[in-house]
């Protein structure tokens, strides 16, 4: 099982350093969507949630090109 946990770590590392920026640009996407189906209500939440997600996606992109 560690095994198949590392693999998918790897792999995520992997798609977070070549697609980092399209990653973003889509979770960016995805979160104006939300907050236009929920009227804005919730915007500061989807643009803390939108902003630590892609903060997690530039960490992992980054930890790929350390190793």
């Amino acid at each position: 099982m560690f095994d198949s946990l590392k693999n998918l770590k790897d792999k995520a590392e992997d798609l977070a350093a070549d697609h980092g920026e399209a990653i973003a640009q889509g979770l960016e996407k995805a979160g104006d969507f939300v907050d236009e189906k929920t009227g804005g209500k919730f915007s500061s939440q989807i643009e803390t949630g939108v902003d630590t997600a892609q903060d997690l996606v530039e960490r992992l992109g980054q930890r790929k090109s350390v190793d």
